[in-house]
């Protein structure tokens, strides 16, 4: 009653930046029909009344959770991920990770091989020097990664934000890289941005 009511080419012009924005972000799913969204309202308004009601209703809510996390992963989005991948911090950690190859993430393969050589009598030598070639390489690799991971993060950001991210960075690198979650969003040799 007592406000001031914005000039109409101000109104207009603040709707449209807002109309733009709304089809520009989009909500991601079809609006639900009255009788549905007032029957879905209802019934969390309504408490329940036994403890298996209570039970289903957390398994429920558990599920839409780890639902909405796994595919959050699965497609590299950041917005439901979970409190220890959260941060850029440790986006940083899985894209410096994920832009270089590393001898631990084809360690899973080299010891199938390793096992299989250890089957065949006349090739028990081979299967030895496959084996101390792996742990060397390893070895030299982890630390290259750890020297270099250390070097970069602490140029980037501030020593009270890097806590536990070169353990997430090795324990990262190990991962075979189609196993990896959060998919990796950067390709092999991509040079990584200065700001995260």
């Amino acid at each position: 009653m007592f406000r001031r009511r914005p000039e109409p080419a101000a109104a207009s012009e603040t709707s449209a930046e807002t109309l733009q924005r709304l089809e520009a972000e989009g909500k991601g799913r079809p609006t639900p029909s009255r009788r549905d969204a007032e029957a879905a309202r209802k019934a969390r308004l309504k408490p329940p009344r036994t403890r298996k009601e209570v039970a289903k209703r957390e398994r429920q809510r558990r599920n839409e959770e780890r639902t909405k996390v796994r595919e959050s992963m699965a497609a590299g989005s950041t917005r439901h991920l979970p409190s220890r991948d959260q941060g850029p911090v440790r986006r940083f950690a899985r894209d410096f990770v994920d832009s270089r190859r590393n001898v631990a993430q084809y360690l899973l393969p080299l010891l199938m091989v390793i096992l299989l050589l250890s089957f065949i009598p006349q090739l028990l030598g081979v299967q030895a020097a496959v084996w101390a070639l792996t742990i060397a390489l390893t070895t030299v690799d982890t630390m290259w990664l750890y020297w270099r991971f250390r070097r970069e993060v602490r140029r980037r950001f501030e020593p009270s934000q890097i806590k536990g991210a070169t353990g997430y960075a090795l324990l990262r690198s190990s991962q075979m890289r189609r196993l990896r979650l959060p998919k990796p969003q950067v390709s092999y040799g991509e040079k990584l941005p200065e700001r995260y």
